[in-house]
């Protein structure tokens, strides 16, 4: 029998109901194909990591991703990598 948690400890969450890590992950992952919502999910990765007091490392990972593949199509965008896929 486990003892029961000390007062101001957050209980250990269940098996399988880590959103800390649902959010982060896909954050991650959208920060590759759709920037904009990678961003939407790191945010609520940071939100859930704080609610339960987890480390929001993914979610940083998440921000930093999305971040640098939206720099990356912004400078894309200005210096016309793109025009090729327009004259089709």
């Amino acid at each position: 029998m486990t003892p029961p948690p000390y007062y101001g400890q957050q209980p250990p969450a269940a098996p399988g109901n880590d959103k800390v890590t649902l959010w982060g992950v896909l954050g991650i992952v959208f920060a590759f194909c759709c920037a904009p919502l990678g961003i939407v999910f790191a945010v609520l990765c940071l939100m859930e990591a704080r609610k339960v007091g987890k480390p929001p490392t993914l979610a940083y990972i998440g921000f930093g991703l999305a971040g640098l593949f939206i720099v990356i199509n912004i400078i894309a965008a200005a210096t016309g990598a793109f025009s090729s896929f327009t004259n089709a």
